[in-house]
């Protein structure tokens, strides 16, 4: 690879660590998706502990939301994009991951999305063992989990983002432009923060509302 070709994918730029204000290295890195078109990794990461990483969508960047309906076990193959502005919805389930303070980007498929909803579940259930009906909810959902996993039952997976750019890649994922309203109403989440979790085990990824309440 020439070194002309190397600066058009990948660049580096400096800033000031929003922590620390030591320079902290921008690294931006462009890469090309087959039948959807060109995104950007961008990330940084400081020795504070401070960490930034993201992936936007170059090719469009007005709010949208993706809805596909999985239904078997080809459909946990779509590819998805889900930025640090992306909130997911499984309605069937009620649940909703939206961006929280330590939201991570990131470039999966569907089952890998239904993977880490796990993860969530799991750690949430340990927090309300005590909440006899909130812990009981939680075991039920990891089983609706599995099963949509295993291929023994249909949801829906839905992406919206403000920013435009999260995504699901499939020739069945519906994508429809959000209204102002709708993408007002939408948190986003730009920061991510290195924390250690054996610490703060409270401190999760992404703000998961699984189980009703507060």
């Amino acid at each position: 690879m020439s070194h002309k070709c190397f600066k058009d994918e990948s660049f580096e730029t400096r800033i000031s660590c929003p922590l620390c204000q030591k320079e902290l290295i921008m690294t931006w890195q462009r890469d090309n998706i087959p039948y959807f078109g060109e995104i950007m990794y961008v990330s940084a990461k400081c020795p504070c502990s401070f960490r930034f990483a993201d992936t936007m969508i170059l090719s469009s960047k007005e709010p949208m939301r993706y809805e596909l309906s999985v239904e078997s076990p080809e459909d946990l193959d779509a590819r998805v994009i889900r930025s640090t502005s992306g909130t997911i919805r499984i309605p069937e389930m009620g649940i909703v991951v939206e961006p929280g303070t330590v939201s991570d980007s990131y470039i999966t498929n569907i089952e890998g999305v239904l993977q880490r909803v796990q993860n969530v579940l799991m750690t949430a259930s340990r927090w309300v063992r005590e909440d006899e009906e909130k812990f009981a909810r939680s075991q039920e959902l990891l089983c609706m989990l599995n099963e949509v996993i295993e291929g023994r039952r249909a949801i829906t997976v839905i992406i919206e983002d403000p920013l435009g750019n999260s995504a699901i890649i499939s020739k069945k994922a519906v994508a429809s432009k959000l209204s102002k309203e709708e993408a007002e109403k939408l948190n986003t989440g730009m920061i991510v923060f290195d924390v250690d979790k054996s610490e703060l085990a409270h401190d999760i990824s992404d703000n998961v509302k699984p189980l009703g309440g507060d």
